[in-house]
Protein backbone atom coordinates (compact mmCIF):
# COMPACT_ATOMS: atom_id res chain seq x y z
CA UNK A 1 0.00 0.00 0.00
CA UNK A 2 1.47 3.87 -0.94
CA UNK A 3 1.95 6.25 1.46
CA UNK A 4 -1.03 7.77 0.20
CA UNK A 5 -3.53 5.51 -0.04
CA UNK A 6 -2.47 4.52 3.66
CA UNK A 7 -3.00 8.58 4.37
CA UNK A 8 -6.30 8.34 2.70
CA UNK A 9 -7.31 5.22 4.54
CA UNK A 10 -7.00 6.61 7.79
CA UNK A 11 -8.44 9.91 7.26
CA UNK A 12 -11.21 8.57 5.98
CA UNK A 13 -12.04 6.15 8.81
CA UNK A 14 -11.29 9.25 11.37
CA UNK A 15 -13.85 11.20 9.17
CA UNK A 16 -16.46 8.52 9.41
CA UNK A 17 -15.96 7.79 13.18
CA UNK A 18 -16.23 12.40 13.34
CA UNK A 19 -19.43 12.08 11.67
CA UNK A 20 -21.14 8.98 13.29
CA UNK A 21 -20.46 10.76 16.89
CA UNK A 22 -21.83 13.99 15.46
CA UNK A 23 -25.27 12.26 14.28
CA UNK A 24 -25.31 10.93 17.55
CA UNK A 25 -25.35 14.57 19.06
CA UNK A 26 -27.34 16.40 16.59
CA UNK A 27 -29.73 18.07 18.78
CA UNK A 28 -27.35 19.22 21.08
CA UNK A 29 -24.82 20.49 18.39
CA UNK A 30 -27.97 22.68 16.35
CA UNK A 31 -28.85 24.14 19.83
CA UNK A 32 -24.86 24.90 20.25
CA UNK A 33 -24.99 26.39 17.00
CA UNK A 34 -28.19 28.89 17.42
CA UNK A 35 -26.78 30.09 20.53
CA UNK A 36 -23.46 30.59 18.70
CA UNK A 37 -24.88 32.42 15.97
CA UNK A 38 -27.11 34.56 18.19
CA UNK A 39 -24.31 35.64 20.35
CA UNK A 40 -21.65 36.10 17.58
CA UNK A 41 -23.98 38.83 16.05
CA UNK A 42 -25.81 40.40 19.30
CA UNK A 43 -25.34 44.03 18.81
CA UNK A 44 -22.46 43.94 16.24
CA UNK A 45 -24.54 43.49 13.43
CA UNK A 46 -27.57 45.91 11.61
CA UNK A 47 -29.51 42.45 11.49
CA UNK A 48 -29.21 41.69 15.39
CA UNK A 49 -30.13 45.00 16.50
CA UNK A 50 -33.10 45.25 14.36
CA UNK A 51 -34.46 42.02 15.48
CA UNK A 52 -33.38 42.76 19.31
CA UNK A 53 -30.80 39.67 19.60
CA UNK A 54 -29.81 40.81 23.32
CA UNK A 55 -33.30 39.55 24.47
CA UNK A 56 -33.19 36.05 23.00
CA UNK A 57 -33.05 33.51 25.94
CA UNK A 58 -34.23 30.44 24.40
CA UNK A 59 -35.43 29.29 21.11
CA UNK A 60 -38.92 30.34 21.26
CA UNK A 61 -37.41 33.83 21.86
CA UNK A 62 -35.79 33.28 18.64
CA UNK A 63 -38.72 32.87 16.88
CA UNK A 64 -40.39 35.21 17.73
CA UNK A 65 -37.91 37.73 17.55
CA UNK A 66 -36.89 36.30 13.77
CA UNK A 67 -39.67 36.17 11.28
CA UNK A 68 -39.09 33.53 8.12
CA UNK A 69 -37.69 35.37 4.98
CA UNK A 70 -37.62 34.49 1.95
CA UNK A 71 -35.09 36.33 -0.55
CA UNK A 72 -36.88 39.23 -1.11
CA UNK A 73 -38.01 40.18 2.17
CA UNK A 74 -33.93 40.17 2.78
CA UNK A 75 -32.83 41.97 -0.25
CA UNK A 76 -32.91 45.24 1.61
CA UNK A 77 -29.97 44.21 3.71
CA UNK A 78 -28.21 42.50 1.01
CA UNK A 79 -28.83 45.78 -1.01
CA UNK A 80 -26.79 47.59 1.79
CA UNK A 81 -23.76 44.84 2.11
CA UNK A 82 -23.47 45.39 -1.94
CA UNK A 83 -22.82 48.94 -1.16
CA UNK A 84 -20.05 48.43 1.24
CA UNK A 85 -21.39 48.59 4.37
CA UNK A 86 -20.31 46.31 7.40
CA UNK A 87 -21.70 44.77 10.22
CA UNK A 88 -25.21 43.89 8.33
CA UNK A 89 -26.25 40.52 8.46
CA UNK A 90 -22.85 38.89 9.75
CA UNK A 91 -19.82 40.81 11.30
CA UNK A 92 -17.65 42.92 9.04
CA UNK A 93 -18.01 41.92 5.03
CA UNK A 94 -18.80 38.51 3.10
CA UNK A 95 -15.59 37.17 1.19
CA UNK A 96 -17.82 36.57 -1.80
CA UNK A 97 -21.35 36.89 -3.36
CA UNK A 98 -22.97 33.96 -4.70
CA UNK A 99 -24.77 35.18 -7.81
CA UNK A 100 -27.47 33.02 -8.78
CA UNK A 101 -30.71 32.80 -10.75
CA UNK A 102 -34.08 33.05 -8.57
CA UNK A 103 -37.68 31.86 -10.06
CA UNK A 104 -39.01 34.88 -8.68
CA UNK A 105 -36.28 37.55 -7.24
CA UNK A 106 -34.56 37.34 -10.75
CA UNK A 107 -30.88 37.39 -10.02
CA UNK A 108 -29.63 37.24 -6.26
CA UNK A 109 -26.85 37.90 -4.30
CA UNK A 110 -25.81 34.98 -1.44
CA UNK A 111 -23.76 36.29 0.93
CA UNK A 112 -20.39 33.69 1.61
CA UNK A 113 -18.31 34.23 4.63
CA UNK A 114 -14.79 33.42 5.83
CA UNK A 115 -17.06 31.33 8.45
CA UNK A 116 -19.37 29.74 6.08
CA UNK A 117 -16.83 28.62 3.53
CA UNK A 118 -15.74 25.42 5.25
CA UNK A 119 -19.39 24.27 5.03
CA UNK A 120 -19.27 24.24 1.25
CA UNK A 121 -15.95 22.66 1.39
CA UNK A 122 -15.30 20.45 4.52
CA UNK A 123 -18.58 18.71 3.46
CA UNK A 124 -17.99 17.42 0.35
CA UNK A 125 -14.43 16.50 1.40
CA UNK A 126 -16.44 14.46 4.43
CA UNK A 127 -18.62 12.69 1.87
CA UNK A 128 -15.60 11.52 -0.54
CA UNK A 129 -14.01 10.32 2.70
CA UNK A 130 -16.86 8.06 3.56
CA UNK A 131 -16.89 6.81 -0.15
CA UNK A 132 -13.39 5.84 0.80
CA UNK A 133 -13.51 4.39 4.17
CA UNK A 134 -16.91 2.28 2.52
CA UNK A 135 -15.02 0.80 -0.60
CA UNK A 136 -11.79 1.16 0.15
CA UNK A 137 -10.48 2.68 -2.98
CA UNK A 138 -8.11 5.71 -2.45
CA UNK A 139 -6.79 5.58 -6.48
CA UNK A 140 -10.12 8.03 -7.47
CA UNK A 141 -8.64 11.03 -5.57
CA UNK A 142 -5.08 10.06 -5.29
CA UNK A 143 -3.81 9.41 -8.73
CA UNK A 144 -6.51 9.60 -11.25
CA UNK A 145 -8.26 12.18 -13.15
CA UNK A 146 -11.39 14.24 -11.99
CA UNK A 147 -13.44 16.34 -14.18
CA UNK A 148 -15.73 18.76 -12.81
CA UNK A 149 -18.36 20.41 -14.81
CA UNK A 150 -18.79 23.59 -13.22
CA UNK A 151 -19.22 27.47 -13.49
CA UNK A 152 -16.37 30.02 -14.15
CA UNK A 153 -13.98 30.75 -11.57
CA UNK A 154 -13.38 34.13 -12.58
CA UNK A 155 -15.05 36.89 -10.10
CA UNK A 156 -15.60 40.77 -10.25
CA UNK A 157 -15.47 42.73 -7.60
CA UNK A 158 -18.15 45.16 -5.82
CA UNK A 159 -16.83 47.04 -3.31
CA UNK A 160 -14.01 44.62 -1.95
CA UNK A 161 -16.27 41.75 -2.41
CA UNK A 162 -15.77 38.81 -4.80
CA UNK A 163 -18.72 37.90 -7.12
CA UNK A 164 -19.46 34.44 -9.24
CA UNK A 165 -21.06 31.58 -9.08
CA UNK A 166 -21.24 29.29 -6.66
CA UNK A 167 -19.26 26.40 -8.20
CA UNK A 168 -16.28 29.05 -9.57
CA UNK A 169 -16.08 30.27 -5.64
CA UNK A 170 -15.40 26.97 -4.43
CA UNK A 171 -12.95 26.37 -7.22
CA UNK A 172 -10.66 28.53 -5.37
CA UNK A 173 -11.06 26.61 -2.17
CA UNK A 174 -10.29 23.24 -3.60
CA UNK A 175 -7.21 21.51 -1.88
CA UNK A 176 -3.87 21.44 -3.65
CA UNK A 177 -3.45 18.02 -3.56
CA UNK A 178 -6.82 17.40 -5.45
CA UNK A 179 -6.15 20.82 -8.17
CA UNK A 180 -3.01 18.32 -9.91
CA UNK A 181 -6.02 15.88 -10.50
CA UNK A 182 -8.41 18.29 -12.14
CA UNK A 183 -10.03 18.60 -14.99
CA UNK A 184 -10.52 21.54 -16.84
CA UNK A 185 -7.62 23.48 -15.48
CA UNK A 186 -7.89 27.41 -14.30
CA UNK A 187 -8.04 28.76 -17.72
CA UNK A 188 -10.37 26.48 -19.22
CA UNK A 189 -12.82 26.28 -16.77
CA UNK A 190 -12.81 30.73 -17.32
CA UNK A 191 -14.45 29.86 -20.63
CA UNK A 192 -17.41 31.49 -20.43
CA UNK A 193 -19.32 29.97 -23.46
CA UNK A 194 -20.99 26.30 -22.35
CA UNK A 195 -20.66 24.47 -25.66
CA UNK A 196 -16.77 25.63 -26.08
CA UNK A 197 -15.72 24.50 -22.45
CA UNK A 198 -17.16 21.63 -23.32
CA UNK A 199 -15.52 20.81 -26.07
CA UNK A 200 -12.22 21.63 -24.59
CA UNK A 201 -12.78 19.28 -21.41
CA UNK A 202 -13.34 16.06 -23.46
CA UNK A 203 -10.17 17.27 -25.71
CA UNK A 204 -8.05 17.25 -22.17
CA UNK A 205 -10.20 14.32 -20.82
CA UNK A 206 -9.54 12.17 -23.85
CA UNK A 207 -5.99 11.73 -23.36
CA UNK A 208 -6.26 10.86 -19.46
CA UNK A 209 -7.87 8.30 -17.18
CA UNK A 210 -10.98 9.81 -15.59
CA UNK A 211 -11.93 8.47 -12.45
CA UNK A 212 -14.69 10.51 -11.25
CA UNK A 213 -17.23 13.15 -12.96
CA UNK A 214 -19.11 15.99 -11.23
CA UNK A 215 -22.04 17.98 -12.20
CA UNK A 216 -25.37 18.34 -12.28
CA UNK A 217 -27.30 15.37 -14.64
CA UNK A 218 -28.01 16.82 -17.50
CA UNK A 219 -24.74 18.42 -18.19
CA UNK A 220 -23.35 15.21 -17.22
CA UNK A 221 -25.17 13.31 -19.46
CA UNK A 222 -24.41 16.06 -22.23
CA UNK A 223 -20.84 15.42 -21.49
CA UNK A 224 -20.90 11.92 -22.28
CA UNK A 225 -22.85 12.39 -25.23
CA UNK A 226 -20.55 14.24 -26.83
CA UNK A 227 -18.02 12.09 -25.31
CA UNK A 228 -18.77 9.14 -27.22
CA UNK A 229 -19.59 10.93 -30.20
CA UNK A 230 -16.08 12.22 -30.60
CA UNK A 231 -14.36 9.54 -29.50
CA UNK A 232 -17.05 6.44 -31.02
CA UNK A 233 -16.33 4.77 -27.73
CA UNK A 234 -18.51 5.00 -24.05
CA UNK A 235 -16.99 6.75 -20.72
CA UNK A 236 -16.31 3.35 -19.49
CA UNK A 237 -14.44 2.14 -22.40
CA UNK A 238 -12.40 4.91 -22.64
CA UNK A 239 -11.88 5.08 -18.76
CA UNK A 240 -10.52 1.84 -17.61
CA UNK A 241 -11.23 3.01 -13.93
CA UNK A 242 -14.13 5.53 -14.01
CA UNK A 243 -16.07 4.59 -10.91
CA UNK A 244 -17.66 7.52 -9.55
CA UNK A 245 -20.09 10.30 -10.14
CA UNK A 246 -20.79 12.86 -7.93
CA UNK A 247 -24.23 15.14 -8.54
CA UNK A 248 -26.41 17.54 -7.25
CA UNK A 249 -29.15 20.03 -8.13
CA UNK A 250 -32.07 17.99 -9.74
CA UNK A 251 -32.65 14.33 -8.88
CA UNK A 252 -30.67 11.69 -10.77
CA UNK A 253 -33.51 9.40 -10.74
CA UNK A 254 -35.03 10.24 -14.20
CA UNK A 255 -31.50 10.37 -15.77
CA UNK A 256 -30.23 6.82 -14.63
CA UNK A 257 -31.31 4.87 -16.89
CA UNK A 258 -30.22 7.48 -19.93
CA UNK A 259 -26.86 7.76 -18.22
CA UNK A 260 -25.97 4.09 -17.60
CA UNK A 261 -26.70 3.21 -21.22
CA UNK A 262 -24.89 6.19 -22.23
CA UNK A 263 -21.48 5.28 -20.47
CA UNK A 264 -21.86 1.80 -20.67
CA UNK A 265 -22.96 0.26 -17.59
CA UNK A 266 -23.32 1.13 -13.65
CA UNK A 267 -21.73 3.25 -12.54
CA UNK A 268 -21.02 4.37 -8.29
CA UNK A 269 -22.59 7.58 -7.95
CA UNK A 270 -23.07 10.27 -4.45
CA UNK A 271 -25.43 13.15 -4.13
CA UNK A 272 -24.65 16.27 -2.85
CA UNK A 273 -27.70 18.61 -1.74
CA UNK A 274 -25.62 21.64 -1.58
CA UNK A 275 -27.39 25.51 -2.25
CA UNK A 276 -25.45 28.88 -2.57
CA UNK A 277 -26.90 28.95 0.82
CA UNK A 278 -25.06 26.08 1.95
CA UNK A 279 -24.36 22.45 1.76
CA UNK A 280 -27.14 20.95 3.62
CA UNK A 281 -26.71 17.20 3.06
CA UNK A 282 -24.85 14.76 1.39
CA UNK A 283 -25.14 11.01 0.89
CA UNK A 284 -22.75 9.75 3.35
CA UNK A 285 -22.71 5.98 1.80
CA UNK A 286 -23.41 5.40 -2.16
CA UNK A 287 -25.46 2.09 -0.85
CA UNK A 288 -28.06 4.27 0.40
CA UNK A 289 -30.37 7.09 -1.26
CA UNK A 290 -30.92 9.42 2.05
CA UNK A 291 -29.00 11.92 2.64
CA UNK A 292 -27.04 12.93 6.07
CA UNK A 293 -27.86 15.90 7.38
CA UNK A 294 -25.03 18.60 8.49
CA UNK A 295 -25.72 19.18 11.80
CA UNK A 296 -22.34 20.81 13.40
CA UNK A 297 -21.28 23.47 9.84
CA UNK A 298 -22.23 26.51 10.90
CA UNK A 299 -26.54 26.27 9.97
CA UNK A 300 -29.27 25.86 12.63
CA UNK A 301 -32.09 24.00 10.63
CA UNK A 302 -35.89 24.93 11.48
CA UNK A 303 -38.79 22.75 9.38
CA UNK A 304 -42.11 24.01 8.38
CA UNK A 305 -44.54 21.45 7.28
CA UNK A 306 -44.68 21.85 3.66
CA UNK A 307 -48.90 22.46 3.20
CA UNK A 308 -48.16 25.94 5.77
CA UNK A 309 -45.53 27.10 3.88
CA UNK A 310 -47.20 30.20 2.82
CA UNK A 311 -49.58 30.38 6.22
CA UNK A 312 -49.32 33.94 8.07
CA UNK A 313 -48.26 32.23 11.70
CA UNK A 314 -46.49 28.38 9.97
CA UNK A 315 -45.57 25.95 12.33
CA UNK A 316 -41.66 25.98 13.35
CA UNK A 317 -40.00 22.93 14.35
CA UNK A 318 -36.57 22.27 15.32
CA UNK A 319 -34.67 19.41 14.55
CA UNK A 320 -35.92 17.89 17.36
CA UNK A 321 -39.55 18.27 16.57
CA UNK A 322 -39.36 16.66 13.13
CA UNK A 323 -41.08 13.15 12.79
CA UNK A 324 -40.31 11.10 10.16
CA UNK A 325 -42.66 10.84 6.90
CA UNK A 326 -43.66 14.47 6.83
CA UNK A 327 -43.13 16.80 4.09
CA UNK A 328 -40.99 19.87 4.95
CA UNK A 329 -40.11 23.11 3.63
CA UNK A 330 -36.42 23.67 5.33
CA UNK A 331 -35.60 27.15 6.78
CA UNK A 332 -31.88 27.77 7.44
CA UNK A 333 -29.79 30.41 9.78
CA UNK A 334 -26.30 30.38 9.24
CA UNK A 335 -22.82 32.02 9.61
CA UNK A 336 -22.83 33.79 6.53
CA UNK A 337 -25.87 35.84 7.62
CA UNK A 338 -28.83 34.15 6.11
CA UNK A 339 -31.54 34.38 8.88
CA UNK A 340 -35.19 32.84 8.90
CA UNK A 341 -34.32 32.22 5.34
CA UNK A 342 -36.77 30.27 3.53
CA UNK A 343 -34.31 27.79 1.57
CA UNK A 344 -37.75 26.74 -0.90
CA UNK A 345 -36.73 23.13 -1.13
CA UNK A 346 -39.24 20.30 0.57
CA UNK A 347 -37.39 17.67 2.78
CA UNK A 348 -38.67 14.21 4.13
CA UNK A 349 -36.90 12.46 7.11
CA UNK A 350 -36.32 9.15 6.72
CA UNK A 351 -34.24 8.57 9.42
CA UNK A 352 -33.68 10.48 13.00
CA UNK A 353 -30.97 8.16 14.35
CA UNK A 354 -28.97 9.46 12.07
CA UNK A 355 -30.78 12.36 10.59
CA UNK A 356 -31.43 11.50 7.23
CA UNK A 357 -33.24 12.82 4.23
CA UNK A 358 -34.38 13.17 0.69
CA UNK A 359 -35.43 15.79 -1.10
CA UNK A 360 -38.85 16.03 -2.17
CA UNK A 361 -38.95 19.69 -4.34
CA UNK A 362 -39.47 22.62 -4.25
CA UNK A 363 -42.53 25.31 -2.89
CA UNK A 364 -43.06 26.72 -5.72
CA UNK A 365 -41.93 23.92 -8.30
CA UNK A 366 -45.56 21.52 -8.07
CA UNK A 367 -48.70 21.37 -9.86
CA UNK A 368 -51.69 22.09 -7.87
CA UNK A 369 -54.23 23.63 -10.69
CA UNK A 370 -56.83 21.68 -8.68
CA UNK A 371 -55.87 20.54 -5.59
CA UNK A 372 -53.45 17.57 -6.21
CA UNK A 373 -49.98 19.30 -4.86
CA UNK A 374 -48.36 16.87 -7.17
CA UNK A 375 -44.59 17.57 -5.65
CA UNK A 376 -41.29 17.24 -7.72
CA UNK A 377 -39.90 13.37 -5.80
CA UNK A 378 -43.58 11.51 -6.79
CA UNK A 379 -43.25 12.76 -10.68
CA UNK A 380 -39.92 11.55 -10.35
CA UNK A 381 -40.49 8.55 -8.70
CA UNK A 382 -43.17 7.65 -10.88
CA UNK A 383 -41.09 8.40 -14.70
CA UNK A 384 -38.14 5.90 -13.13
CA UNK A 385 -40.24 3.51 -12.50
CA UNK A 386 -42.00 3.35 -16.11
CA UNK A 387 -38.64 3.44 -17.80
CA UNK A 388 -37.44 0.87 -15.71
CA UNK A 389 -40.75 -1.25 -16.87
CA UNK A 390 -40.06 -0.51 -20.61
CA UNK A 391 -37.56 0.22 -23.03
CA UNK A 392 -37.52 3.90 -23.17
CA UNK A 393 -34.64 6.24 -22.39
CA UNK A 394 -35.42 9.81 -21.38
CA UNK A 395 -33.14 12.84 -21.75
CA UNK A 396 -34.93 15.47 -19.95
CA UNK A 397 -38.94 16.37 -19.74
CA UNK A 398 -41.36 18.95 -17.78
CA UNK A 399 -44.85 18.90 -16.78
CA UNK A 400 -47.45 21.48 -16.66
CA UNK A 401 -50.99 21.38 -16.37
CA UNK A 402 -53.74 21.50 -19.20
CA UNK A 403 -57.01 23.60 -17.97
CA UNK A 404 -58.17 25.48 -20.99
CA UNK A 405 -59.83 22.25 -22.55
CA UNK A 406 -63.01 23.63 -23.93
CA UNK A 407 -64.40 19.75 -25.05
CA UNK A 408 -62.26 18.00 -22.51
CA UNK A 409 -60.94 17.03 -18.64
CA UNK A 410 -58.30 18.76 -17.87
CA UNK A 411 -54.87 16.97 -17.02
CA UNK A 412 -51.36 16.84 -16.81
CA UNK A 413 -49.00 17.40 -19.74
CA UNK A 414 -45.76 15.77 -19.66
CA UNK A 415 -43.69 17.39 -22.22
CA UNK A 416 -40.70 14.13 -22.77
CA UNK A 417 -37.52 14.26 -24.51
CA UNK A 418 -36.79 10.86 -25.49
CA UNK A 419 -33.85 9.19 -26.36
CA UNK A 420 -35.73 6.01 -27.27
CA UNK A 421 -39.15 5.75 -27.33
CA UNK A 422 -40.74 3.13 -25.94
CA UNK A 423 -42.73 0.81 -27.55
CA UNK A 424 -45.74 1.07 -26.35
CA UNK A 425 -46.46 4.98 -25.46
CA UNK A 426 -49.81 4.57 -24.03
CA UNK A 427 -48.86 1.96 -21.92
CA UNK A 428 -46.10 4.22 -20.97
CA UNK A 429 -48.37 6.94 -20.17
CA UNK A 430 -50.51 4.61 -18.10
CA UNK A 431 -47.52 3.26 -15.82
CA UNK A 432 -47.09 6.95 -14.59
CA UNK A 433 -50.06 7.63 -13.87
CA UNK A 434 -50.57 4.52 -12.10
CA UNK A 435 -47.41 5.08 -9.80
CA UNK A 436 -49.03 8.92 -8.95
CA UNK A 437 -52.10 7.71 -8.14
CA UNK A 438 -50.14 5.21 -6.01
CA UNK A 439 -48.38 8.08 -4.62
CA UNK A 440 -50.31 10.90 -4.31
CA UNK A 441 -53.70 10.14 -2.60
CA UNK A 442 -55.20 13.85 -3.88
CA UNK A 443 -54.31 12.92 -7.40
CA UNK A 444 -55.69 9.65 -7.18
CA UNK A 445 -59.27 11.47 -6.12
CA UNK A 446 -59.41 13.46 -8.61
CA UNK A 447 -58.49 11.50 -10.95
CA UNK A 448 -61.42 9.16 -9.72
CA UNK A 449 -63.90 11.59 -9.33
CA UNK A 450 -63.07 12.78 -13.13
CA UNK A 451 -61.77 15.83 -12.48
CA UNK A 452 -59.33 15.46 -14.16
CA UNK A 453 -58.16 12.87 -16.55
CA UNK A 454 -54.76 10.69 -16.90
CA UNK A 455 -51.86 12.64 -17.63
CA UNK A 456 -50.78 12.82 -21.70
CA UNK A 457 -47.37 12.74 -23.20
CA UNK A 458 -46.34 14.97 -25.49
CA UNK A 459 -43.13 13.98 -27.25
CA UNK A 460 -40.69 16.34 -27.78
CA UNK A 461 -37.81 16.77 -30.39
CA UNK A 462 -34.30 16.09 -29.12
CA UNK A 463 -32.37 18.97 -28.68
CA UNK A 464 -35.17 21.02 -27.71
CA UNK A 465 -34.66 21.44 -24.20
CA UNK A 466 -30.93 22.38 -24.86
CA UNK A 467 -32.19 24.74 -27.75
CA UNK A 468 -34.60 26.52 -24.99
CA UNK A 469 -32.26 27.01 -22.14
CA UNK A 470 -29.60 27.99 -24.49
CA UNK A 471 -32.00 30.60 -25.70
CA UNK A 472 -32.27 32.16 -21.71
CA UNK A 473 -28.84 32.37 -21.36
CA UNK A 474 -29.11 28.97 -18.99
CA UNK A 475 -27.04 26.41 -21.16
CA UNK A 476 -24.34 24.23 -18.80
CA UNK A 477 -23.15 24.66 -15.30
CA UNK A 478 -25.37 24.84 -12.21
CA UNK A 479 -28.24 25.55 -14.17
CA UNK A 480 -31.37 23.44 -14.29
CA UNK A 481 -34.95 23.38 -15.94
CA UNK A 482 -37.64 22.83 -13.71
CA UNK A 483 -39.36 19.21 -13.89
CA UNK A 484 -42.98 20.82 -12.79
CA UNK A 485 -44.68 24.16 -13.02
CA UNK A 486 -48.21 25.43 -11.57
CA UNK A 487 -48.81 27.39 -14.81
CA UNK A 488 -47.61 26.96 -18.60
CA UNK A 489 -44.79 29.71 -19.10
CA UNK A 490 -41.82 27.31 -19.85
CA UNK A 491 -44.37 24.79 -22.00
CA UNK A 492 -45.24 27.81 -24.22
CA UNK A 493 -42.11 28.75 -24.54
CA UNK A 494 -40.74 25.36 -25.55
CA UNK A 495 -43.70 26.03 -28.40
CA UNK A 496 -41.26 27.80 -30.06
CA UNK A 497 -38.34 25.19 -30.53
Amino acid sequence: MSLKSSIAKNWAAYAVRKTENESRQYIALQQQILTHLVKTTNNKTAFAKDHHFNDIQSYADFKDAVPLKDYEALKPYIERVIEGEKNVLWKGKPLYFAKTSGTTSGTKYIPVTKASIPNHIESTRTMLLHYIHHTQITETFTSRKMVFLSGSPALTDKNGIKIGRLSGIVNHHIPNYLQKNKIPDYEMNCIEDWEEKLEAIIDTALQENVSMVSGIPPWMLMFFERLQEKSGKKAKELFPDFRLMVHGGVNFAPYQAKMEATIGGKIDTLELYAASEGLIAYQNDYREESLLLTVNSGIFYEFVPASEIFAEKPTRLSIKEVEIGVNYAIIIHNNAGLWGYILGDTVRFVSLQPPKLVVTGRIKHFISAFGEHVIGKEVETALKEAVEESDALVNDFTIAPKIDTIYETPFHEWYIEFEQMPSDLPAFAAKIDASLVRQNSYYADLIRGGILQPLKIRTVKKGVFKAYQKSIGKLGGQNKLPHLSNDRKIVEELEKF
